[in-house]
């Protein structure tokens, strides 16, 4: 779900700061909070960069969002306020519910440093649930602040691979023949290198941008049928971060043309998906309409 989910339009409501102690005066985190439109910011987004929110969209209306509600609940007093149980009620909070993207209640969604980590929809059994609320804190086990009072922990940074960084100073310096040599010679040695794979990609492309004109996206708006153009703005408008057009650009072009044409147009659509998350939802909207142009 990383990713998938803009959780910006909750930012920025007027709320009060997140309080330092928790519903019993105990003090630390309060285990198990309310979440309003107006206090999303403060208890879910703020909270996550201290210990994984677990946020839990349901409604009183459905007996199963109350059951799973009271699992949560009781969980999370055992935790101790290792993580939040953060209740919304979407019948009054629908904008918390349209930014998660939910479909059905109950969905229960874990925030962390701020974004979406993992969900889940439907009751779950209790087994079920604690292994799935393990593997979240798993995952962020020393990326997050802590509980108040609590010792920060430091992890050791990683040593940097020296290749790589060789690359990344050509490609601040500008030179892009220089690091595209770089990230393939990575490859060469190490050909399940994954980042170096992906960074290989995001330079080649913006090496080719380099070259084309500012006004191809006009020229080739004029001249439909010209297959070159309409490649060459398709990578314009991507770098103007606008994948939606430049998709479908090349997608209405796949849809006019055959043999080697529509090859090449096909061909530049599938290097523009590899610079995306596969999960992203724009890239999985684009496949479905690819595959329609094609079959």
């Amino acid at each position: 779900m990383a990713g998938a989910v803009d959780l910006s339009a909750l930012k920025d409501r007027p709320a009060p700061p997140p309080t330092a102690e928790s519903s019993d005066g105990t003090g630390g985190l309060p285990p198990i909070v309310d979440v309003t439109a107006a206090t999303f910011e403060a208890e879910v987004l703020q909270r996550s960069s201290q210990v994984p929110v677990i946020v839990d969209l349901g409604s009183a209306r459905s007996p199963q969002s109350v059951a799973l509600t009271r699992q949560l609940g009781q969980l999370a007093l055992e935790a101790g306020g290792t993580w939040i149980h953060a209740r919304v009620d979407v019948d009054s909070n629908p904008q918390i519910a349209q930014a998660f993207g939910v479909q059905a209640i109950p969905t229960v969604v874990a925030v962390a440093g701020g974004q979406p980590l993992a969900d889940f929809q439907g009751p779950q059994p209790d087994e079920q649930l604690r292994k799935w609320i393990e593997a979240i804190e798993q995952a962020t086990a020393g990326k997050l602040s802590g509980p108040p009072g609590a010792e920060p922990v430091e992890d050791e940074p990683e040593p940097e691979d020296p290749r790589l960084v060789a690359a990344e100073e050509a490609l601040d310096d500008g030179d892009f023949d220089k690091a595209i040599a770089a990230y393939q010679a990575i490859i060469d040695a190490e050909p399940s290198n994954t980042d170096a794979q992906a960074a290989l990609r995001q330079v080649k492309f913006l090496a080719r941008v380099q070259d084309v004109d500012a006004d191809s996206v006009e020229k080739a708006d004029a001249a439909p049928n010209d297959v070159s153009l309409q490649i060459e703005a398709a990578d314009v408008e991507l770098s103007q971060q606008n994948p939606e057009a430049a998709f479908s650009r090349l997608i209405d072009g796949i849809k006019r043309t055959a043999g080697d044409d529509r090859t090449a147009l096909r061909t530049r659509l599938l290097e523009l998906f590899e610079l995306f998350d596969k999960a992203d939802p724009v890239v999985v909207a684009a496949r479905r309409k690819l595959a329609s142009a094609l079959y």
